[in-house]
């Protein structure tokens, strides 16, 4: 009976995975649909609200309506025990820009310009907003989907490449069509092609970081906290234009997602997460 019934959640749970991915992949093609139907600005803005929106709303129906159920939701802080994930949290982003940064300018690919106070005044004022819209994209991404790849016994680094393949997949019409292309090329001077090329294993490498948040500290908050903070930073440091790289090393030394360094920096931070992790569930 227990061996029927756990058969027939992990049915469900593979079912709900499917539909949720079906979703997310389709939803940013029907937004830039909408966008070039009403070329105007309110289209372009009810365009990126649906993208952003229709993966968590997703989530809420399928564990509202289509039996997933709300025990993993992850909505609680967990603070208690929990100094080593949300520590991570908070510097995991600041400390691999400062190691990229640190190799780039060695390696005489990467200036910082500053003045640091101005970057710090900037990415606070950045911050808030950063936060807000990354509780849509982590209630949905390690709030959903990194459970429920635990729940069908899938490998955790594949768990992880798995989430990190379909954020990935949600965020590729985003670059292609849904993001003001002035802001794009204000945060990369590669082509088109190469920066989404390029963004696919950065986001599985970033994937495995807040995967392992959300498995040490059994909450989503974490990552939401390492998202806002990282999508603030790299704003700053890129886009206002704090670091200047090399022509010709972007695609080695940006500290943005885009870069080689970035994301062999962040899958040592992953798998360092992952080991730490293991170490305390023997324990």
């Amino acid at each position: 009976m227990h061996a029927a019934v756990n058969d027939v959640n992990r049915r469900t749970t593979l079912r709900n995975v499917a539909i949720f991915t079906a979703v997310v992949w389709s939803i940013g093609w029907i937004a830039a649909a909408l966008q070039s139907r009403f070329d105007d600005a309110s289209a372009q803005q009810l365009g990126l609200l649906l993208w952003l929106v229709a993966p968590l709303a997703t989530v809420l129906a399928l564990r509202g309506f289509a039996g997933d159920g709300w025990n993993d939701f992850g909505l609680r802080p967990s603070f208690r025990g929990n100094s080593l994930g949300w520590s991570a949290a908070l510097l995991v982003h600041p400390l691999c820009a400062a190691i990229v940064l640190a190799l780039g300018g060695l390696l005489g690919w990467t200036v910082f310009v500053g003045p640091a106070v101005d970057l710090l005044w900037i990415f606070a004022f950045g911050l808030a907003p950063s936060f807000a819209k990354n509780v849509f994209e982590e209630f949905a991404w390690r709030g959903y989907l990194t459970p429920k790849m635990r729940a069908l016994g899938v490998n955790d680094f594949a768990g992880h490449a798995a989430v990190g393949t379909i954020w990935a997949g949600w965020h590729v019409p985003y670059f292609l069509y849904l993001v003001d292309p002035a802001m794009l090329h204000a945060a990369t001077n590669l082509t088109l092609g190469a920066f989404v090329a390029m963004a696919i294993p950065s986001l599985i490498a970033v994937s495995i970081v807040y995967g392992e948040l959300r498995l040490l500290t059994h909450s989503v908050w974490p990552a939401v906290v390492a998202h806002a903070i990282g999508n603030a930073l790299i704003d700053v440091l890129i886009v206002n234009g704090f670091v200047r790289v090399q022509s010709g090393a972007e695609l080695l030394a940006s500290p943005g997602y885009q870069g080689v360094l970035s994301i062999v920096v962040f899958v040592i931070a992953g798998v360092a997460l992952h080991r730490r992790r293991i170490r305390r569930e023997v324990r």
